[in-house]
């Protein structure tokens, strides 16, 4: 980013720089690929909506397409939008980016460079790729046909079945990694091929059909929400805490720019762990992979989470992963989020959605088979990884992985197609674990939150000497106290009994030196507990806190010191209220209005 307008988004623009700048260089590529973001404001689509458009939008989708309108890339999250509105969006986005990738291929045309000319490896001697399949084809088969396989179990036998012929070739000189690609290559065609010929997958499932799917809820009860989704081998572990709108997650600067957002007060926090996969290494700073999942799953869960006065954490552990554990986390965290008693819009989940094709002699797309609810070597060995998450009413959001070149849109369509059906049947499912907020009143642990009026004169008796009471209680009891404007207070427990015990605190804070109501303009009597050189201190009532009586307030003579009057320690005087001091609070008295001045002296200016 070299400079930000904060109108116009820059993640299109980063796309189309980057595509401009390869197609004008020398590198050799298939593109130019064109990209424009859409939005739908009162059912009507918006081409690059600016920023103040996309906070009334509710789509916000990029295309990315290259030329004869095959899609790339696909990326977006909706308030729940319909399906038939989506596909509408994708179409327009994939005509408008052809105008970007048809100015691209001036630009090249004009002003490219030659690209340069590249070696391609020469291949492996035919002689030895067909050993390889001969001594691995029929095997492989065996493998990928026998359904009683699971993740771990069908990688150990292709990876015995791999070093089995490797073995064969030690005696030779051909390089090992040019061996275990050309073994690679023969297992994918066969995994392939043996989808088109029996529109059966490995594990034995159709085409469209879901693995396994269970659920459980309040697993653990200290916690305010928890939940396991478990779709055949992958397992997603999620758990709500409700904390303080001060604990709310800000923001950079730059997404802040760009969204509008200081902070937000409903975050999900995806962790993939290496025992997920069934390794052991070491857990450090989450890295681009979770990030973009996390990101994924809390775009696909946000427009479902209403506007709570709590900051909600979500936190996604895959416990097991054997594809889509990014949607997994949208399904278990709906139903987290409704097992803490969050009222949702609706629940919601995620799919993900694969394919695989076959090419004629021109590079074209001949005949596909799109996969329902992927698994890991599917997505492996496939073209398409497409997630789609929301409610049975639509979609929330959407990430289209293609490794092809493009895709027609007759087949992003019915992908969008095949997840939206896949996602009402998951969701029928979650239902009969859990359809709605499961408690109808808070758990004794959910955090509360209210508000108190304190008049400014007692603020310094709740803050205590430097802060040192609230610091105090929120150190044993977990209460935060934060001031709203000058009199109110926001006080956030982390459950009923702490906000029980901090009230009483409080309390006993501000009623412990009681102040009566006083008059303003009354006359009370006040007794001297203190003398100073500026004045005497005076208390009204006992208990009271000394007050101040200036010396300019004593009498209407200009004195020194209170003892030119007789006042001492013990000493009985009137004085007339006048409130409190606006700023300071403190109370206001004066002794001398209730006197009358001295006589004025005349002076006589003749000296004569």
């Amino acid at each position: 980013m070299l400079a930000m307008d904060g109108t116009n988004l820059p993640e299109t623009v980063a796309i189309n720089a980057a595509s401009a700048a390869l197609a004008l260089s020398d590198v050799p590529w298939n593109g130019p690929v064109g990209a424009v973001r859409l939005g739908q404001i009162d059912n009507e689509l918006i081409i690059n909506p600016t920023r103040k458009e996309l906070e009334k939008s509710v789509l916000n989708l990029i295309v990315t397409a290259t030329s004869s309108n095959l899609v790339v890339m696909l990326e977006g999250s909706a308030s729940d939008i319909l399906q038939q509105d989506l596909l509408k969006a994708i179409k327009l986005g994939t005509k408008e980016a052809q105008q970007i990738v048809r100015g691209i291929e001036k630009l090249q045309k004009d002003h490219g460079k030659m690209k340069r000319e590249y070696e391609i490896q020469p291949p492996l001697e035919q002689n030895i790729v067909d050993t390889i399949k001969i001594l691995s084809s029929m095997k492989i088969r065996e493998i990928l046909s026998d359904f009683t396989h699971d993740k771990t179990s069908r990688d150990n036998a292709i990876s015995d079945l791999r070093q089995t012929v490797l073995n064969q070739f030690r005696d030779t000189n051909i390089d090992v990694t040019r061996l275990q690609d050309c073994f690679n290559e023969n297992l994918k065609q066969i995994f392939r091929e043996m989808i088109f010929e029996t529109d059966t997958r490995c594990d034995g499932r159709h085409l469209d059909q879901l693995r396994d799917i269970s659920c459980q809820v309040s697993l653990y009860e200290p916690l305010h929400g928890s939940a396991v989704f478990q779709r055949g081998q992958t397992q997603v572990l999620c758990t709500v805490a409700f904390d303080s709108p001060d604990s709310a997650l800000r923001v950079d600067t730059l997404t802040m720019l760009t969204s509008g957002i200081k902070e937000k007060s409903f975050f999900l926090h995806y962790e993939f762990p290496p025992y997920a996969t069934g390794e052991v290494g070491r857990t450090g700073a989450p890295g681009r992979r979770e990030a973009g999942h996390g990101a994924l799953a809390e775009r696909g869960l946000l427009p479902v989470v209403p506007q709570l006065p709590y900051t909600v954490r979500l936190t996604a552990e895959v416990l097991e992963s054997n594809g889509s554990s990014s949607m997994a986390s949208v399904c278990g965290g709906s139903l987290a989020l409704m097992d803490a008693g969050v009222p949702l819009g609706g629940p919601a989940a995620g799919v993900a959605v694969g394919l695989v094709s076959k090419a004629d002699e021109n590079g074209h797309m001949a005949d596909y088979r799109i996969l329902t609810d992927l698994l890991g070597i599917e997505d492996y060995m496939g073209d398409m990884d497409f997630k789609v998450a929301g409610t049975k009413k639509g979609i929330t959001a959407l990430q289209a992985d293609i490794k092809l070149a493009g895709l027609p849109l007759r087949v992003v369509m019915e992908a969008v197609q095949r997840a939206c059906d896949a996602k009402a049947k998951i969701i029928d499912i979650m239902n009969q674990c859990l359809d709605a907020p499961s408690r109808q009143g808070l758990k004794e642990n959910m955090p509360v939150i209210e508000e108190i009026e304190v008049e400014a004169h007692k603020r310094p008796k709740l803050h205590g000497l430097g802060g040192s009471n609230l610091k105090k209680l929120y150190v044993e009891t977990g209460v935060q106290v934060t001031p709203v404007d000058e009199t109110k207070y926001s006080v956030f427990a982390p459950s009923r009994p702490a906000m029980d015990e901090a009230r009483s605190r409080m309390a006993s804070w501000l009623t412990s030196e009681r102040t009566p109501e006083l008059e303003f303009g009354a006359i009370y009597k006040a007794r001297v507990v203190e003398v100073r050189d500026i004045g005497v201190l005076v208390t009204l009532y006992p208990g009271m806190s000394p007050a101040l009586v200036h010396n300019t307030q004593l009498d209407h003579r200009k004195i020194m010191h209170p003892s030119v009057l007789g006042l001492e320690v013990g000493s009985e005087i009137q004085v007339k209220y006048f409130g409190r001091d606006p700023v300071s609070g403190q109370v206001r008295l004066s002794k001398k209005v209730l006197s009358s001045p001295p006589p004025a002296v005349v002076r006589n200016l003749d000296k004569s």
